[in-house]
């Protein structure tokens, strides 16, 4: 896979701003109604999440609803639409009038992974959506229980060559799961999977020696790091991260050809008029190039990582013709 973006807009307050920001208000610029370009929906807009409220999505969500409505003068709105791992609210979206007023805001793993594990799926992404940008994004680490015994990615290797090592992820067919396949395929070793409902747990199993390994995200690892809990092995992304500057990329390690980045994307129906999807796209990068928006999704363990539609359609298809890949020669199946 290739790097996160094309473009990064300055990330501000990565790591001092994450007690605060999140009672920040919006600033009065980005409060205040401004003109919009051409093609931008003049009419209520809903910003459909396939979540609960309260998780990153849902964060961004709010957050672009707020600025579009001050921007054009008309209501904004997220809908929560849960269920079915986020296909219901995928294809309320589908069916939704292509005029841009509804847009779907969506993780990596529900577009690029969903399609192959769930087969039967009532839309297909590449024929019934459009995207219009990628919004933010978060690194991944793999950390290693204190009691493993490898300080490195090339220890690793070596001690799963001759021992069984277990490993944690937040799920079957998640992207985190995908991603340690990926890497035994590519490092040549077998580490076994252990399944959780969620990353929270899979970590402090490997705090207390239950299992050797999780690949999670880097916010929710960094605590555990810094207080010498778990070792830090490798970013799966392809750049390192500020803070753990100190940690190598899996390229770095040995183990080339992976980048695995959890990220957050905007997707209208199909055959939104491309004037419409372009001034969406435009609008969008504004907002989240505003301070007030970077330092409350930085509280949320997120960077501004945008790309435009092309290079954000690539990426779907890029990403899902190597999870497919991995799903089939693992023969994995959702549950």
């Amino acid at each position: 896979m290739t790097p996160v973006s094309s473009f990064r807009p300055t990330r501000r307050g990565l790591l001092a701003t994450l007690a605060g920001a999140a009672a920040l208000p919006l600033t009065g610029a980005l409060a205040r109604a401004s003109a919009v370009p051409t093609g931008f929906p003049q009419r209520p807009m809903t910003l459909v999440v396939p979540f609960s409220p309260g998780g990153p999505v849902d964060v961004l969500g709010r957050l672009l609803a707020e600025a579009f409505q001050a921007r054009s003068g008309h209501a904004a709105m997220v809908e929560n639409r849960t269920g079915g791992a986020g296909n219901i609210g995928i294809d309320m979206v589908r069916k939704a009038a292509p005029d841009g007023a509804t847009l779907l805001l969506i993780p990596a793993g529900n577009l690029t992974i969903n399609p192959t594990l769930m087969p039967n799926l009532p839309f297909s992404v590449e024929q019934d959506f459009s995207p219009v940008t990628l919004l933010a994004s978060a690194p991944n680490i793999i950390v290693a229980a204190p009691g493993l015994g490898v300080s490195t990615i090339a220890d690793l290797i070596a001690k799963a060559k001759t021992e069984r090592i277990s490993y944690g992820s937040p799920g079957v067919g998640s992207q985190l799961h995908l991603a340690m396949e990926l890497f035994n395929d590519t490092a040549g070793v077998a580490l076994a999977h252990v399944p959780y409902r969620g990353s929270s747990q899979a970590l402090t199993d490997v705090i207390g020696n239950h299992i050797g390994l999780v690949a999670t995200n880097l916010t929710a690892a960094l605590p555990a790091i810094q207080a010498r809990s778990v070792v830090a092995l490798a970013m799966t992304t392809a750049r390192r991260s500020p803070l753990v500057p100190e940690v190598p990329t899996l390229a770095e390690a040995g183990v080339a050809g992976i980048d695995v980045t959890s990220w957050y994307g905007m997707l209208a129906p199909k055959a939104v008029p491309a004037a419409t999807r372009d001034a969406l796209a435009a609008v969008t990068a504004e907002v989240l190039q505003t301070p007030a928006v970077q330092d409350k999704l930085a509280a949320q363990g997120l960077a501004v990582t945008i790309e435009g539609p092309e290079v954000f359609a690539a990426r779907i298809r890029r990403e899902t013709a190597v999870w497919a890949e991995v799903i089939r020669a693992h023969r994995i199946v959702s549950q």
